[in-house]
Order: C-alpha cells, then sequence, then structure tokens
C-alpha cells in the first residue's frame, strides 16, 4: 500500500524539526528531509542538529521516506532565490565534482543515520564548454563512487530526472540505471517533471516499475507540457486516480511525497490541501 510523505522543502520558513512536528502533525505516515540550507546543510549539520531531529522523529513517530539532496544552495554564501543544482555530479572542476560526490556521501549518512531508505539526487545541466557527452562520463564515474558508499550503507540512490537536466525523462533514467547495472541505483520519479516532459505519468510508473525508489508528486497546470511549477494537488491538471492506480498495478508499496516547495509562505495549507486531495488513493 502507498503512503504519504510530504517534503520539508516546503517549511524552508521554519527549523527541521519544527518542520517535521508539523508534517506529522497533518497526518502523514512519512516525511522527506530536504538536505540543504535551512535545514541539514550537511557539513554544518552537526550532532546537535541531530539529536533534535531525531527527537522529533521518535516523538511523533513519522518516519523518514526519503533525504532530498538535489540541491545545494548551502554551498554559496549568498545566492539568489532559485534552486542551486550547482556544484554536481558532472561538473567540469574536478574539485567541486569531488565536492558534490563528496556531500552525497554526507547525505547517505544522514539517511542512515534516520532510517531512510533512499537519496535522491539530480544530475544537473550540462554548463557552457561541457559537451553533454563528456558530462555524462563525469556522471558515470561519479555514480559509481557514490554507489560504493551507499551499498556499504545499505541505502539506495535514486535519480530524479527533470527537463533541461543532463538526463531528463523516463527513457534517458532507464538507460542510465542499465548501463551502471547496480540495484543500489533507482529513480526517484517525479510525475510533475514526467508530464512537463510531455509524458504520461501512469505509462512513465509502469515503465519505471522495479527501479522506483521514491515518487514526488505535485500537480502541473496544463498537465502534459505544462509549464514546470509545483501546485498544490488539485489545483493543476494531473489525473491522480490514473498515477494512483499504475502504482498499484506495479505493486509500488513506497511513499509518494509530496513535493511543494513552491509554497514557502504557506505550507501548512499546502500540506493540508494535498493531504486532503489524495488520501482517497491511499486508504
Amino acid at each position: 500500500m502507498v503512503q504519504l510523505a510530504f517534503s520539508t522543502n516546503a517549511y524552508t520558513r521554519m527549523e527541521l524539526p519544527k518542520a517535521v512536528q508539523h508534517i506529522a502533525d497533518h497526518g502523514y505516515n512519512g516525511v522527506e528531509l530536504l538536505a540543504d540550507t535551512p535545514h541539514a546543510f550537511l557539513p554544518e549539520f552537526d550532532d546537535e542538529d541531530l539529536k533534535a531531529l531525531e527527537r522529533v522523529i521518535n516523538e511523533t513517530g513519522i518516519a523518514v521516506s526519503n533525504i532530498n539532496a538535489n540541491t545545494a544552495e548551502g554551498y554559496y554564501d549568498d545566492a539568489p532565490a532559485s534552486s542551486f543544482f550547482d556544484p554536481t555530479i558532472i561538473t567540469a572542476d574536478d574539485d567541486d565534482r569531488t565536492w558534490r560526490i563528496n556531500y552525497t556521501k554526507q547525505a547517505i549518512d544522514l539517511a542512515a543515520a534516520v532510517g531512510a531508505p533512499s537519496v535522491c539526487i539530480a544530475t544537473g545541466r550540462p554548463l557552457p564548454g561541457t559537451l553533454p557527452e563528456q558530462a555524462r562520463e563525469y556522471l558515470i564515474d561519479s555514480l559509481h563512487e557514490i554507489l560504493d558508499y551507499a551499498e556499504s550503507a545499505g541505502v539506495t540512490v535514486g535519480i530524479e530526472f527533470e527537463p533541461e537536466l543532463l538526463v531528463e525523462c523516463t527513457d534517458e533514467v532507464l538507460t542510465l540505471i542499465e548501463d551502471i547495472g547496480r540495484d543500489s541505483l533507482g529513480v526517484n520519479l517525479d510525475i510533475g517533471h514526467a508530464a512537463v516532459y510531455g509524458e504520461d505519468p501512469a505509462t512513465s510508473i509502469r515503465q519505471c516499475a522495479g527501479h522506483i525508489t521514491g515518487i514526488h508528486v505535485e500537480d502541473i497546470v496544463g498537465g502534459r507540457r505544462g509549464k514546470h511549477y509545483h501546485r498544490i494537488p488539485g489545483d493543476g491538471d494531473l489525473n491522480f486516480e490514473s498515477i494512483f492506480k499504475s502504482l498499484e498495478e506495479i505493486n509500488y508499496s513506497g511513499f509518494a511525497t509530496i513535493e511543494l516547495y513552491t509554497y514557502p509562505n504557506s505550507p501548512d495549507l499546502a500540506a493540508k490541501k494535498a493531504y486532503e486531495t489524495l488520501e482517497q488513493y491511499v486508504d
């Protein structure tokens, strides 16, 4: 049975333990932790932070569905108000790429510490001067190093594809998984990303059967080929009945994590409305 989780990246105006408490109070069985500023920027996330996090997890009984290590805004001293992928595991600069590999390893450590089964990462974009084929070589090498570490920790890694990134659609992520050939690598399937690329999310789910480490859920106005802006489920045009039916068809029993980082000013409203819309599909 699919369970609902909610990502703390909607709650960036409050500290991580308080965000977890709010999500639990809304009835969610799971919480995804943002491994970035202002919640858990890993080079600065110390033992006291971990103890405070573990305390609220234990008190609420909520499960950690995933560690979201897609972005690294904390790398920058003064980042503008947008998500940063760079530096990435396909960055041409060796030092920057190594930094991101090590950051991902720290996310894996956090996952192991709080009992999360997976960490999701994005490939990032090939920057000017780096051909896509060269970026893919960096990606392959980086992933093997990351997966060696993940396997020793008992954590899986899910690639989250996204339009305009190096890996941007279902076919590309499945090809990557096949080329890597390791069970510890899968896909963190964001249904909105599939839709924006022009794919049918339910079909994408069926294609990825057996490789899904987690699901990200949001709505998209316009559905397929709509604009990439995460909306509260029910406020867009995605067919959630079809999406959850496909999850049932492939016997997916993990979390569907609602990701609404676009609502930092009203995260409780977003969490409440999303739960009310989607609970019918998981009861």
